[in-house]
């Protein structure tokens, strides 16, 4: 998965406008123009390193004049005490984007890591780990690259990619197989249909009208399993809501195929890492 430049530039360059307005009044006044350091980054945590390029680019456009190191590259597993990435040059450029490239490689490895463990936990079943449209405005696609990177596979991008029906959207229509039939009359032969269930019956009901994915909204392991067993094949079935650490091995052992976690993106920790100067 590659990400646009153009598009890594404008999440960068609106970060460091909404922190530093005109001047870094600390750094501009204190350090001459042509004052040199050198820094890196350490690990404080286990966990999948993811960013590594953006945070390279935050310090290009920052103010330049910086060489960057990076040890590890996207997807590495790091130690803690493990350094990541080595800066050398300007002291100015290095303190200016210093928060901005943490930020960005705090959050992504996070996501990376987070992906990662969830991977780690469902090894063994045929369930793959995906990501949802629940991410922070303007982030999307860096949060989706850093759930590929550890190891996990991405939903749609965005409302265009897919027709989902959704519990809200069968109510208002009036239905699954209505609903179904509907969307079918409109959309073009490359778009799948997945609609969400909430119950055997409508399960059966989603089965019948021949929708291709199948998302099992909040059901027990117990009834996935009976899923798992009614849909023999016929449609691939996502497991959602309310999946934890401790139940997504439980999930995976149903025999669903896919499982999806809105935590990857919407709430997941940042992994410690921090930057520190030679004295």
């Amino acid at each position: 998965m590659q990400l646009l430049q153009s598009y890594v530039d404008h999440i960068i360059n609106t970060a460091l406008e909404e922190d530093i307005h005109y001047v870094d009044v600390t750094t501009d006044y204190l350090l001459p123009e042509e004052h040199t350091s050198s820094a890196y980054y350490i690990a404080k945590a286990e966990g999948v390193v993811c960013g590594l390029e953006i945070a390279e680019r935050v310090f290009e456009l920052v103010g330049g004049d910086v060489e960057f190191k990076a040890n590890l590259k996207d997807g590495d597993l790091v130690k803690k005490g493990d350094i990541i990435a080595t800066m050398k040059g300007n002291s100015r450029t290095l303190l200016k984007g210093e928060r901005t490239a943490l930020n960005l490689l705090q959050h992504m490895s996070g996501i990376a890591t987070a992906t990662h463990h969830c991977v780690e936990l469902v090894k063994g079943t045929k369930a793959q780990i995906t990501d949802t449209r629940k991410t922070l405005p303007g982030l999307r696609r860096l949060q989706k690259y850093a759930v590929t990177v550890g190891g996990g596979k991405n939903h749609r991008y965005n409302l265009s990619e897919g027709a989902m029906l959704k519990d809200n959207h069968i109510d208002v229509y009036g239905g699954i197989t209505p609903a179904v039939n509907a969307l079918r009359e409109k959309i073009g032969h490359m778009t799948k249909i997945e609609v969400e269930v909430r119950n055997l019956e409508e399960l059966q009901e989603a089965l019948a009208v021949g929708c291709e994915i199948i998302m099992l909204d909040n059901m027990s392991c117990e009834d996935m399993t009976k899923a798992v067993e009614i849909t023999a094949g016929k449609a691939l079935l996502e497991a959602s809501g309310n999946v934890t650490e401790e139940n997504i091995a439980e999930i995976a052992g149903t025999g669903v195929d896919i499982i999806s976690l809105g935590a990857l993106t919407h709430s997941v920790k940042c992994f410690d890492i921090s930057m520190r100067f030679d004295k």
